[in-house]
């Protein structure tokens, strides 16, 4: 029991797990901060250019309920044990969804254009082989002979550095 307490100790309090936990609490509330800018803020404006309708309220009834329909509202229609398909909640959560996407892609984008700003650049591999130039088959630098035509190959840049010194 205490080797499973302390394993579990190691792995509440890596990094990983607190970055993680941090990421999901803040989430939540851009969540929420979302669904807000979504209800309040977007969907009005569309809703006027469509005639005056709350999003929230567009659904159409698949059975009525007690009493009877029409209903003005869908929070009316589910009191009444109607079912319903609400498609204005549904788009509520598209929207809230593509912001939620837009968001998160536009934060990607900025974390990978600091990252790539502080990376210092690799340096290029150093090449390992090079072309015979008389059969152009590849072979080691350091090769005097090519394996394939067996023909006696000039030094090759890797020689040359050796031989000539610093």
């Amino acid at each position: 029991m205490r080797g499973m307490l302390e394993e579990f100790r190691t792995f509440a309090v890596r990094g990983n797990v607190v970055d993680m936990a941090v990421g999901i609490i803040i989430g939540g509330a851009f969540g929420t901060i979302v669904q807000s800018l979504v209800r309040d803020v977007i969907t009005p404006p569309i809703g006027l250019l469509l005639g005056g309708v709350d999003f929230t309220d567009l659904f159409v009834t698949l059975k009525e309920g007690t009493p009877a329909g029409p209903y003005a509202t869908l929070a009316a229609a589910n009191e009444a044990g109607a079912v319903t398909i609400g498609y204005g909640v549904f788009a509520n959560a598209v929207i809230s969804f593509l912001i939620v996407a837009l968001a998160v892609f536009l934060l990607v984008k900025g974390v990978n254009r600091l990252r790539a700003a502080y990376e210092e650049p690799s340096a290029p591999a150093t090449p390992t082989t090079r072309s015979c130039p008389y059969c152009c088959s590849v072979i080691p630098l350091p090769a005097t002979r090519c394996p394939h035509c067996t023909s006696t190959l000039p030094p090759g840049p890797a020689a040359e550095a050796t031989e000539s010194g610093p």
